[in-house]
């Protein structure tokens, strides 16, 4: 399901994408580019780089079933209403008036959705089409503070009895997911959904390459809990080691710790037993290991991973340190076969496939920005500090679907992979990525990214295409003054002394506080980011009460 982890995104630097690997399969490359660009044909047509939302400019203006005057009137739409297309075609010629001025041509828009309802469920057809040159640009409203009660210039004096209101779940930059299914839901396309919450950026291709995940780091092993491994569903191999081992045998990896004058130094010992008991090997192991599937129907389990998603597809890099009774693991795969294991994770399977395959395209992305072959030992975490990788237990068959629909296909940023972030629910709106990885102060550190800004995420009749998150809105418990002046005073950030009142001012283009100001009885101030404000209240608030669930939020509800 998906979360607010994504948070922990803002630990990531927001620098120049990473180089593809350099050598690749000619067969291998060509096989997905052709794949690929068939896709993206049949995703946003042949002359198009994405998709894009539109007005009508004048009244009257006809949609119709092809490209052309000849073609059917499907309807006509008045000046203001929104269309999102996919693609510009060439067609017949045309010619009209549009307010007031004579416009013609030969090309029209290719449309997919009018007025936030999908072409396909308002009229039965893929598409309609519109002649180009009687609509104009959309610019989507951007949400200012002034939304905000409390965004005043200056403190607000906290009143006798406290609650923070707030919207969202998670850091609010790049693609909202709660967003994605609002949008989704409302009949837009993976194109248009990547579109909004990326904007400049163009779908591209990729090879399936190896990825990296550290699945297991620094694990400590002895004599009594040895590092244990199993192979599952079919016959396996380690490399350097001349056998073949049956299903379901029992790998052991224990450390015999040496302490000196000169220090400590680890030998490791690998045992491997069939299901019965019987000894398969028995001998000094090797450093660095790689533990190999023999056959397609094998899965790796790491054992001792303290989690019940512990099965992997791929290859088990097992690493054991000479100094020390520890291990590390990482598992070795391909990029489209690690996304099985992440996609159902971030977002749930039963979603719509538009928001599924915008996800997918999103996490594809993520990690490519990442790669970086030929430098350390692994590329991703497995957990929040990257994305959350489960591996096989936790695919689903609606997402690899949306995977294979999608193959190969990223987004780019120029030349480079984009840095493709994503949230839970953004509450109505995404913020800019230099207003959200701030210094502990507040403090703007991180250069603006042009495909990551921040924007209203509103339909039509001005609710929330997040509506549907249990977060799109959110309250903490009523407290006393006495309480929420105790919360801050425990920590030295924010401790002024007696707190009267907070300035909750400085906020970005969503609202979200870049940060907070603190101010006590005798004057004294402390100012810290909208992040660490939230972390300490709720570091401070009994654990059975709510929490702040991000930091766009105010002391009234946010409209």
């Amino acid at each position: 399901m998906v979360r607010g982890h994504v948070d922990s995104h803002r630990r990531h630097v927001l620098s120049t994408a990473l180089s593809r690997p350099a050598r690749r399969s000619l067969r291998a490359a060509l096989t997905t580019a052709i794949a690929a660009s068939a896709l993206l044909v049949a995703m946003t047509g042949a002359s198009t780089a994405g998709a894009t939302t539109l007005a009508a400019a004048c009244d009257a203006v006809n949609l119709r079933t092809g490209p052309g005057t000849t073609y059917a009137i499907k309807t006509a739409i008045s000046t203001g209403t929104t269309i999102v297309t996919d693609a510009t075609v060439t067609g017949t010629s045309w010619s009209a008036t549009c307010g007031g001025t004579a416009v013609s041509g030969s090309s029209w828009y290719r449309i997919t959705a009018i007025g936030g309802t999908s072409v396909t469920a308002a009229y039965g057809v893929t598409y309609v089409y519109g002649a180009t040159g009687l609509f104009k640009a959309v610019v989507a409203p951007t949400p200012t503070p002034s939304s905000s009660p409390a965004s005043k210039t200056g403190p607000t004096t906290l009143p006798a009895s406290i609650a923070f209101f707030g919207r969202g779940y998670g850091h609010g930059v790049g693609m909202s997911q709660h967003g994605a299914y609002g949008r989704a839901m409302a009949g837009q396309t993976m194109a248009t959904i990547l579109g909004h919450y990326y904007p400049g950026t163009t779908l591209g291709t990729m090879s399936n390459v190896q990825t990296r995940v550290l699945v297991l780091s620094a694990w400590t092993a002895s004599s009594t809990s040895p590092l244990r491994l199993y192979g599952r569903g079919g016959n396996w191999t380690f490399d350097g080691i001349a056998k073949t081992f049956p299903a379901d045998a029992f790998v052991r990896l224990t450390p015999t710790v040496t302490s000196s004058s000169t220090g400590t130094a680890v030998t490791w010992r690998v045992v491997v037993d069939a299901v019965g008991g019987t000894n398969l090997y028995n001998a000094v192991a090797a450093t660095d290991l790689r533990m190999r599937p023999a056959s397609t129907a094998t899965v790796l389990q790491l054992d001792s991973k303290p989690s019940t998603y512990d099965r992997y597809r791929g290859v088990l890099r097992i690493m054991l340190s000479k100094t020390a009774a520890t291990a590390t693991v990482i598992n070795e795969l391909p990029i489209e076969t690690y996304l099985r294991g992440v996609v159902p994770v971030e977002m749930s399977s039963t979603w719509p496939t538009e928001a599924l395959k915008s996800q997918t395209v999103a996490a594809r992305s993520y990690a490519a920005y990442r790669l970086h072959p030929t430098t350390g030992t692994f590329d991703v975490y497995d957990d929040t500090r990257s994305q959350v990788y489960r591996g096989s237990l936790a695919e689903k068959a609606t997402t690899n679907s949306a995977i294979t629909a999608t193959a190969g296909v990223v987004l780019r940023y120029g030349t480079g992979y984009a840095n493709t972030l994503f949230h839970s629910c953004g509450g109505g709106a995404t913020e800019n990525n230099e207003n959200v990885f701030v210094s502990s102060t507040g403090a703007i550190v991180a250069g603006a990214v042009p495909y990551l800004r921040g924007s209203a995420d509103r339909a039509p009749d001005g609710t929330s295409y997040d509506k549907s998150s249990p977060y799109a809105t959110w309250q903490t418990a009523w407290y006393s003054l006495a309480q929420v002046q105790a919360f801050f005073a425990a920590d030295s950030r924010t401790n002024v002394g007696t707190l009267v009142a907070l300035d909750l001012s400085r906020r970005g283009v969503s609202g979200r506080l870049l940060s907070v100001t603190l101010v006590g009885a005798d004057g004294a101030t402390k100012t810290v980011s909208g992040d660490v404000f939230v972390s300490i209240f709720n570091a401070r608030r009994p654990l059975t009460d709510p929490p702040l669930r991000g930091s766009l939020l105010d002391l009234a509800p946010i409209p």
